[in-house]
């Protein structure tokens, strides 16, 4: 009689990578990405978004003259930015043409410049070739900067669903350079403040309020004081990532994601004409209003938020979030919760807030509650106009 036998195995993986925060990365005095290469012999391609193209015609001849780089046209791919290149598979076939035509393997460098989208896109196409090559991210947007290009995930769109396909695959290093941030219109600029404010709400109360007394700075467009963001919101995403336990988000919390079950949602329901940024501020003032309807934050703490979020020029409610007819939460909306839980599995877990600088896990929101925060956004909106 056949005997059942097991063999149990376990290993660590340890995962390590920089994040630089230079300016003027293509720069021949700048060393910070030869440091990290640091082999005149690797093969390297590089993927850069139109509008930085566009907005820094002079960054292809820098990025050749920094590689000393022979064949141009064919080590560089020019893409479209924004969540459409997330939406269309053809851009990412047209990535793993680039490593396939260049024969780019685990020793060679994937380097990619653009904002959240782009780097999405690009790494995802970085972890599937040959399963992974050393992926450089050149974030060039405030939202990459401080958040998403710093992680360790990467993803497109599909079926519908925000992210669907990816994989967790941590970068071989992050350079961020503020000069990209020079180009960026007033939205772009504005839209990754909303993730700075998020992560403040729920790790950091003095981030929170030496965001507050520099908003007038952050909308004038100070660099300095943006950096300073940039780098504080960073260092507390890393930290999470590092320190928390669940780096690749085995378990069903995700607290980095304060606000983003709504905010996915109605990214996906706009057409995605509503930037991310500006969809997890709605996401925030949405998630904050919850909190304080349901007992757990105070009301002085409550108006603080709005009114940082509408200070620095973020809208804390859309048409979408309620449907006309009956002046309740759209029933689409909704969904997006069930499509939250099931993106990691197991039971439903949103973070909601005890404070500012404190978080607490719940696993069910009342849909009640849900509409009347929805309408106390909507009447604050009003408000604001007036």
């Amino acid at each position: 009689m056949y005997k059942a036998q097991t063999i149990q195995q376990h290993f660590q993986v340890d995962y390590s990578y920089k994040v630089v925060f230079t300016r003027n990365v293509f720069n021949e005095t700048n060393t910070a990405l030869k440091n990290i290469i640091n082999n005149d012999n690797a093969k390297i391609v590089v993927v850069i978004e139109r509008d930085i193209a566009v907005y820094h015609p002079g960054i292809i001849n820098d990025i050749a003259g920094y590689f000393q780089m022979d064949t141009v046209e064919s080590s560089i791919l020019i893409v479209k930015g924004g969540e459409s290149i997330k939406n269309d598979t053809r851009a990412t076939e047209e990535i793993l043409q680039l490593i396939h035509n260049n024969q780019v393997d685990r020793h060679s460098y994937l380097i990619v410049v653009g904002g959240g989208a782009v780097l999405d896109a690009a790494g995802y196409a970085a972890a599937i070739a040959h399963r992974g090559i050393r992926l450089i991210r050149i974030p060039t947007t405030v939202l990459s900067q401080n958040d998403s290009g710093v992680g360790v995930k990467t993803s497109v769109n599909y079926f519908g669903k925000k992210n669907f396909l990816g994989t967790f695959s941590p970068p071989y290093a992050v350079i961020n350079d503020s000069v990209f941030l020079e180009t960026l219109d007033e939205r772009n600029w504005r839209s990754g403040i909303a993730e700075a404010i998020k992560v403040a709400l729920i790790k950091d109360a003095v981030f929170f309020n030496w965001i507050t007394e520099n908003s007038r700075a952050l909308n004038d467009r100070n660099m300095e004081i943006m950096e300073q963001l940039i780098f504080r919101c960073a260092q507390l995403h890393l930290e999470h990532i590092g320190t928390a336990g669940d780096p690749f988000e085995k378990g069903s919390s995700r607290p980095l994601d304060f606000g983003h079950w709504a905010a996915h949602k109605l990214e996906y329901l706009s057409g995605y004409q509503v930037l991310h940024g500006e969809a997890v501020a709605v996401g925030v003032a949405l998630d904050a209003v919850y909190s304080r309807l349901s007992g757990r934050l105070d009301g002085t703490d409550l108006q603080r938020i709005l009114n940082v979020l509408t200070t620095l020029g973020f809208e804390i409610f859309h048409p979408l979030l309620l449907q006309e007819t009956t002046m309740e939460i759209n029933p689409a909306l909704v969904k997006g919760l069930e499509e939250f839980r099931e993106h990691l599995g197991g039971e439903l877990t949103v973070m909601l807030l005890r404070n500012i600088g404190t978080g607490e896990e719940v696993h069910h929101l009342n849909k009640n509650i849900l509409s009347e925060a929805v309408q106390y956004l909507a009447k604050s909106n009003v408000l604001i106009q007036e």
